[in-house]
């Protein structure tokens, strides 16, 4: 497969077009991988920018003197070879002034000597009239890939489609057509350009396997952000106060872009106020976060919400992905002081309205991928046991092998753990225990030691025991990245073992009095009491890092 990449950007491989076109190619590559290893792919490439193109004189040699062959000797000629050479030509470009550029728009005229000067009616309705190509050009294949800066494409390549209609014939060709071109140069904001140049790549793959899927055109068709919250990335981006026409500080700067991705859907019933303290240059600005927006301030400031202190460097390393924030939080890079929940959600506040977007999008798939997973199903099996074999050993045993048997029913809905399955097979052993004429007295306090054993041995490995349930209300897997997430469940996933390791010395003193029936409510205080510190424990730990205590 020969494929031809024509890149009209005046930036040459800076452009952020070719960023895009990059990653179709990188899946095209993968697609034909995929489909026959054997099979070769050769790409060439041109920069327009580089080339010796003059402009067409409209002799019209190329159609009666020298037929095929243009009287101006420059880098043309190799073009129209390599065009001829090609099964699929990409053509990379901006948009400029609502088409293509003006040296790009120079080579595609001077393509004339590829057609003949005969004059024939067009089958697909474009225009009035047409010129036969002098080749043989069926079989072969156009892309065409172009960002603008605009905030969306829609409504702007009225041009661009009206030319390559003509070009290659109307619905005969591929596009991918960005809005917020820009946006692919800011590395603050890679999280979400590099997810949407994840669909091209996916793109790319799908196109040479067949064609590009609806699903993955309609994620390609989206923004990548709001309307609002774009343009008014794009005004800060600028860097010039609107008043005075006079540069402002990078700091500054860096902070409205941050601020103009605040999330008014997340309001939390009152305004916030994010101070943003950067040690090593001495400068300090207020994020107002409220119902209709947000709000820059550089002076006049309000209490603080929440005060961020940190170096300038530190956070924008950050925002550009070069370091997670929990990682340089749990290293004492930057501090936090006031409201930590912000902190928490923060994804939810400046996700610029893609944080939404994205919980929808979930929450409407189905499958594997989406269901969440449920403490509970790991601790019932254990409380039936405790309760009913307590009061009664043999119905209660009954019991606990038919709750053990019937739990497995709601994984088609919850994801289950490694846990909820040690949790069912202990259970259902000690149930046959007790039902062979194992002592109770002897196997319930066993119980709440395999309990606590389980617990406590979780602590020695990656993901400990709580962190795999809570973190359903902390981004979900996502959280399991989080080294503060995961060092406040160790702390509590060790509390709690050792609070069932301690159980079994006073259950089995109980189970020897008049109240044994009584074990399993008995024991279900300190449990709730462990609960309410649980809660507690969960917001106050991470805040007392984040202070830098």
């Amino acid at each position: 497969m020969n494929i031809l990449v024509i890149n009209g950007s005046p930036k040459g491989e800076r452009s952020n077009s070719y960023q895009l076109t990059k990653a179709f190619l990188e899946g095209m590559k993968q697609g034909v991988f995929e489909e026959d290893k054997d099979k070769e792919v050769t790409v060439e490439e041109f920069l327009v920018n580089r080339l010796d193109i003059k402009p067409c004189l409209g002799c019209f040699n190329c159609w009666n003197k020298t037929p095929g062959k243009c009287c101006i000797i420059d880098d043309m000629e190799k073009v129209i070879e390599k065009l001829l050479w090609a099964d699929i030509t990409i053509w990379s470009f901006p948009l400029y002034y609502y088409t293509v550029p003006g040296s790009l728009k120079n080579l595609i005229d001077r393509q004339l000597p590829m057609e003949l000067p005969f004059m024939v009616e067009r089958e697909d309705g474009v225009g009035n009239g047409s010129h036969p190509s002098r080749y043989d050009m069926s079989g072969k294949k156009t892309v065409v890939i172009s960002t603008c800066g605009f905030y969306t494409a829609e409504g702007n390549y009225d041009g661009v489609r009206s030319l390559f209609d003509h070009m290659c014939e109307k619905n005969k060709y591929t596009t991918i057509f960005c809005g917020q071109g820009e946006l692919f140069r800011v590395p603050e904001l890679s999280k979400r350009t590099g997810e949407y140049l994840e669909w091209v790549k996916r793109a790319g793959k799908e196109y040479v396997k067949g064609g590009i899927r609806k699903e993955t055109q309609q994620e390609l068709d989206k923004l990548l952000y709001p309307k609002e919250v774009f343009e008014r990335m794009a005004d800060a981006s600028w860097g010039i106060e609107k008043e005075s026409g006079k540069r402002e500080p990078e700091a500054l700067l860096f902070t409205r872009q941050m601020a103009a991705l605040y999330c008014k859907e997340s309001y939390s019933g009152k305004d916030q106020v994010l101070e943003m303290y950067y040690t090593d240059l001495d400068e300090c600005y207020q994020v107002i976060m409220g119902k209709e927006g947000s709000e820059v301030l550089t002076d006049g400031f309000q209490p603080a919400t929440t005060r961020i202190e940190t170096p300038f460097g530190v956070w924008r390393s950050i925002a550009m992905g070069e370091i997670r924030g929990d990682e340089a939080l749990m290293k004492q890079l930057y501090k936090v002081k006031g409201d930590f929940s912000l902190m928490l959600n923060w994804d939810s506040y400046f996700g610029g309205g893609k944080a939404a977007e994205k919980k929808e999008t979930q929450e409407g798939k189905e499958g594997e991928n989406n269901k969440k997973t449920n403490m509970n199903l790991m601790l019932i099996p254990w409380i039936v046991f405790w309760v009913a074999a307590a009061i009664n050993p043999f119905a209660g045993s009954l019991i606990s092998i038919f709750t053990c048997a019937v739990v497995p029913l709601f994984f088609f809905r919850n994801k289950k753990t490694i846990y909820d399955i040690l949790s069912g097979s202990l259970v259902t052993g000690l149930s046959i225990a007790v039902l062979m004429g194992g002592s109770v007295r002897l196997l319930i306090p066993l119980s709440y030691l395999a309990f606590g054993v389980m617990w406590i041995v979780t602590c020695l490995v990656k993901i400990p025991l709580t962190a795999n349930y809570s973190m359903n209300s902390y981004g979900g897997e996502e959280a399991l990245k989080n080294p503060l997430f995961i060092k406040t469940n160790r702390i509590l996933t060790f509390i709690w073992g050792i609070l069932y390791l301690l159980t079994p010395i006073w259950t089995y003193f109980i189970m020897g009095t008049q109240i044994g029936y009584l074990t399993g409510a008995v024991n279900s205080v300190l449990p709730v009491l462990m609960g309410l510190f649980t809660l507690w424990f969960q917001k106050w730990y991470p805040a007392k890092v984040a202070r830098g205590n």
